[in-house]
């Protein structure tokens, strides 16, 4: 059977045919997804998207699930996983709540730093305007007091920041940069030198903020903020339009993609990799 792995960051198999915009292992074929996927119609048996769709604006996600229908056989199954809207803003609210309702000042702390954690999942990666944005800033602070709160929220990624050197965790890319690197491009050193000459002539002849402007347009036109956010409702509409059918919420451990555990692509050595996940798979007819 053939499988494809549209996205794939650092997380992939070798059985899978994988495709990112950037490569970190010859297992990886480089491609922008934005223009499509570059294989013929019916390729394939399954395909597997994760973390990409929300930094794809509206039109390109419809393109590209229009792409994974068009590649996929008869009977084939795509799954789609996202950041959980319902799951972020059920947990905000609750957060709201227990600091609201809470009767002993001696957890209200760890309550607070709950709440500034979920305030972060739900617009940083929206609003930032700089690699790693205020999250990576976070996850930097000493004493954290909400350590398994985040966990259970942001998965491995977290652990893997924290037992990273501290020279490292300077680095946003090595928290963010499977989730970052989906949409990606990195510009070529030709390309570098001119967009050096263009900020200079812009801070020359229109001033500093115009600069801080135009970079700050580059990195929201980079890849790595999110475009849009999903909840179970607006995905399985998505998909619907395109033409698949039994879409269905599946939890991270179940799929229809025959022997899906064995890849360790959602669940990580029983650990489930992205906590706050909407996963969703479809069928084509």
């Amino acid at each position: 059977m053939n499988f494809i792995n549209i996205g794939c960051g650092n997380t992939y198999h070798t059985d899978w045919v994988n495709l990112d915009v950037a490569s970190t292992s010859p297992d990886i074929q480089i491609y922008d997804l934005r223009q499509g996927i570059p294989y013929a119609d019916q390729s394939f048996d399954a395909c597997y998207s994760s973390h990409l769709l929300e930094h794809l604006t509206k039109d390109d996600a419809k393109n590209l699930i229009a792409e994974c229908f068009r590649i996929l056989k008869p009977k084939g199954v795509v799954r789609v996983v996202v950041p959980d809207l319902e799951n972020i803003v059920r947990a905000y609210l609750y957060a709201l709540e227990c600091i609201e309702n809470s009767a002993s000042k001696s957890n209200t702390s760890e309550k607070i730093e709950n709440y500034n954690w979920i305030m972060l999942e739900l617009f940083d990666q929206v609003a930032r305007s700089e690699s790693g944005g205020d999250m990576i800033r976070y996850l930097r602070k000493p004493n954290l007091i909400n350590k398994s709160f985040i966990k259970s929220r942001f998965g491995c990624e977290a652990e893997q920041h924290w037992n990273l050197p501290l020279a490292a965790q300077d680095k946003p890319k090595l928290l963010f940069g499977w989730d970052a690197a989906k949409t990606k491009l990195s510009p070529h050193p030709t390309q570098k030198v001119k967009l050096k000459l263009i900020k200079l002539l812009i801070k020359f002849v229109f001033g500093k903020q115009a600069c801080q402007a135009f970079e700050e347009g580059m990195f929201r036109n980079s890849g790595e903020i999110h475009r849009w956010m999903y909840d179970r409702v607006s995905l399985r509409h998505l998909l619907e339009q395109t033409g698949f059918v039994e879409v269905t919420v599946c939890s991270a451990d179940q799929s229809r993609i025959p022997n899906f555990a064995h890849y360790s692509l959602d669940v990580v050595e029983g650990a489930v990799r992205k906590p706050d996940s909407l996963f969703v798979e479809a069928m084509k007819p």
